[in-house]
């Protein structure tokens, strides 16, 4: 019998309109990104603090070339276990192996009370942990799908929608704890997590049939006629590549190359988020709410964090439909971590609500950047795939400029700080735009540049200039790192507005500069939309 999605016969039942396999990844996947964002919400905050509040109270500088390294490093690493994955231990395997690493991370940055030692240590699991799952699990979406048609698309869309999610809440409920309740509690709740996704993923893997086993497991008569029909396919691919014009790929090879020297601009300058824009909304916005406004605060919270819990709660329901006869345990682990965010949920609800007055945490600012997307991505999604969609160039260009923009806003928000000021009370509306323009910018950007990286380059150098765009992101977030470390001293002698002002003019300069290679570059695209 032929099936529909690759994976088992289990597989084969859909959840709306898509594989069961595909929502046990979904869940696998958010709960990564609750960790990885609930910690990294809380680094800089927890660097910076006071010895008295729980913190290590580095200077802004320090914290913020660490912070650099951190979120540089995690783009690195996705390449060496890619290979690994592909060459040895099989994507099951990685995923599993690098959320294992991810949890004994965050559990060591719980015991950071202890020894500084431990911090460290958590870091570099976590780098280390992130470079086995995170490209892993991305291409088992992929092969649950037997066309690269529509379908597809849609799958990844809503494994992007669970990123997000996953995202949303790390920052949302880890940030909560960590300023409220204590710096480990945070980094500890990411971990909890971390570790109860990788054991429903661990327990339902036989969903996936033989997707995602190493090379070693899929060595028998099937895999030999299905690779001899792959090497067919390949070979032809490469006489046709052969048969262009080298001058082709040659300017098709350089359109990648510089798509990946100005998104150094746009993540160098996004990036800043969970940096000087922390260090921003920490220490000099009004986060402290009362009357009228604490009360519309807590009810906006209120509905921006129960409705997308609802909705992911609803997605569960419907995959317990369709595989707990079969993946009882799994389920019931999945069910627990739903039991427990709920609880935590309805407890930070609660306890905000006790008060008259509240105060906005810092960590809260970076939630709205999936918020936004969540809610915008649909749109973008259907701008593209109108005639209203631009150019490769373009969309990079006006990602460029939203992200220029986003800090023009913060430059004149800043306008009334005294220079070298260590505070102040700006309107919190100034991130809260900020926030918008970048997340807007992000979707001209981030999905666009993996696309056009896959249909520019050559099938035998497709991994090479993935490797290329990873190590770009790389470069960009350590430079944001340190560029972002400067803050002290711009602001001491130019003030807190020239400090933005610099991730302004730079990427408004690089999207100006793109727009006039625009005809360039479509040129030597040669026919890629």
């Amino acid at each position: 019998m032929e099936f529909k999605f690759g994976g088992s016969a289990e597989n084969q039942k859909t959840v709306l309109g898509h594989p069961a396999g595909l929502f046990v990844l979904f869940f696998t996947e958010m709960w990564e990104r609750f960790s990885f964002y609930g910690m990294r919400a809380l680094l800089v905050l927890f660097l910076v603090s006071t010895l008295i509040d729980g913190g290590w109270d580095w200077s802004r500088a320090d914290a913020l070339v660490l912070y650099g390294w951190y979120t540089g490093l995690v783009y690195l690493t996705p390449i060496i276990g890619g290979f690994i994955a592909d060459k040895f231990m099989g994507y099951r395997n990685a995923v599993v192996l690098g959320a294992l690493i991810m949890t004994l991370g965050h559990g060591s940055m719980a015991l950071e009370g202890l020894t500084s030692i431990f911090f460290y240590i958590g870091l570099s699991l976590l780098i280390i942990g992130n470079g086995f799952f995170k490209p892993n699990i991305s291409s088992m979406v992929g092969q649950l799908y037997k066309n690269h048609g529509k379908e597809k698309d849609s799958g990844y869309t809503i494994f992007y929608m669970g990123i997000n999610a996953g995202a949303f809440l790390g920052i949302l409920l880890c940030g909560y704890i960590g300023e409220n309740i204590g710096w480990h509690y945070g980094f500890g709740l990411a971990g909890i997590f971390m570790f109860l996704g990788m054991l429903q993923f661990y327990f339902t893997q036989k969903i996936f049939g033989r997707i995602g086993l190493s090379p070693k497991q899929t060595q028998d008569f099937d895999d030999v006629i299905e690779d001899s029909v792959e090497k067919i396919g390949e070979d032809i691919e490469e006489v046709i590549e052969e048969a262009e014009s080298s001058g082709v790929v040659r300017d098709r090879m350089i359109v990648i190359g510089v798509f990946s020297i100005f998104v150094i601009f746009f993540w160098w300058a996004f990036e800043q988020a969970g940096g000087s824009m922390t260090v921003f909304a920490a220490d000099y916005t009004d986060r402290a709410l009362v009357g009228s406004a604490a009360l519309t605060f807590k009810i906006v919270n209120t509905i921006i964090t129960v409705v997308p819990m609802l909705v992911i709660t609803w997605v569960l329901v419907m995959l317990f439909k369709q595989t707990f006869q079969n993946y009882a345990f799994a389920n019931v682990l999945l069910g627990l971590s739903f039991v427990i965010i709920w609880g935590i949920v309805i407890w930070m609800l609660n306890r905000e609500f006790q008060s008259d007055a509240t105060e906005v945490p810092a960590s809260w600012f970076s939630v709205l950047n999936s918020l936004f997307i969540i809610l915008f991505a649909p749109l973008f999604s259907k701008i593209w795939e109108s005639k209203l969609n631009p150019s490769g160039p373009v969309k990079f260009a006006i990602g460029l400029l939203l992200v220029g923009f986003g800090f023009g806003v913060l430059a004149y928000g800043a306008a009334g700080i005294p220079d070298g000021a260590k505070t102040a009370s700006v309107s919190l509306m100034f991130l809260v735009v900020a926030y918008f323009l970048h997340t807007m910018g992000e979707l001209c950007v981030s999905p666009v540049g993996l696309s056009y990286v896959s249909k520019l380059a050559p099938v035998k150098f497709v991994s090479l200039m993935f490797g290329i765009w990873f190590t770009a992101n790389f470069f960009a977030n350590l430079l944001g790192g340190f560029t972002g470390s400067y803050i002290d001293p711009i602001s001491e002698e130019y003030g807190l507005t020239t400090f933005f002002l610099i991730f302004t003019i730079i990427p408004i300069s690089a999207a100006l500069i793109m727009l006039l290679l625009n005809p360039m570059l479509k040129r030597m695209m040669h026919g890629i939309e």
